[in-house]
């Protein structure tokens, strides 16, 4: 895959590259401040865009504003954001604008070689990747919690549905058979008020519509 990456912490970006290259993905361009990445990304057009939220000069919501900007450009243009910290309003507003291409994680994660190697595919591939921890913060926030009603399984399949897990792999992070994943799903999305569904990709676009309800 072509990729560029956007990161203002020179040792991390580096090790990105290195990390990606060892791979056997090509990074096409790298960018360590705010103005440099739309550019960037315009010029290149990379199957996926690896980008932090917070970059100079602002250190605020730069990497997020670019990846927004670019897939205004260029529709559909795979996105995988990086964050120190859960940040509830940047995630909404990613998810917000769409939901197929994206990914946010922590960036702990790239230290996690494998998870952070596949989340990329998921999203370069159109599909979704999500920190767990994102969305417990995303569930949380509401008024009436919903996870309240989830039994402690079942927030676990949660989670690996909108990390974009499909059933067979869940059964195998989770030790159990393909059959109970299925019916732990359908409890899951029973108690959300979605409608039960084993589309792959669909669950984790149904996880996030039900996120994006105000509320």
């Amino acid at each position: 895959m072509r990729v560029v990456v956007a990161e203002d912490n020179a040792l991390l970006r580096e090790g990105m590259v290195l990390l990606l290259s060892s791979a056997g993905h090509e990074v096409v361009a790298v960018a360590s401040s705010g103005p440099e990445v739309l550019p960037a990304l315009l010029e290149h057009r990379p199957d996926v865009a690896v980008l932090d939220v917070r970059m100079p000069p602002g250190f605020r919501d730069e990497g997020l504003r670019a990846a927004l900007a670019a897939r205004e450009e260029i529709p559909g243009m795979p996105v995988l954001v990086l964050s120190q910290y859960v940040e509830e309003t940047y995630a909404e507003e990613l998810l917000g604008r769409g939901t197929s291409g994206i990914g946010y994680l922590l960036k702990d994660r790239v230290g996690r070689v494998d998870e952070f190697l596949g989340a990329l595919e998921r999203v370069a591939d159109g599909g979704t990747a999500l920190d767990p921890e994102v969305v417990t913060e995303l569930l949380t926030r509401r008024r009436n919690d919903p996870l309240e009603s989830l039994t402690p399984r079942e927030r676990e399949v949660l989670h690996l549905m909108a990390e974009g897990r499909d059933n067979t792999t869940i059964a195998e992070t989770l030790v159990v058979s393909e059959r109970a994943v299925s019916k732990h799903i359908g409890n899951v999305f029973s108690k959300l008020g979605l409608p039960p569904t084993d589309a792959g990709h669909r669950r984790v676009l149904a996880v996030l519509a039900y996120l994006n309800k105000s509320g």
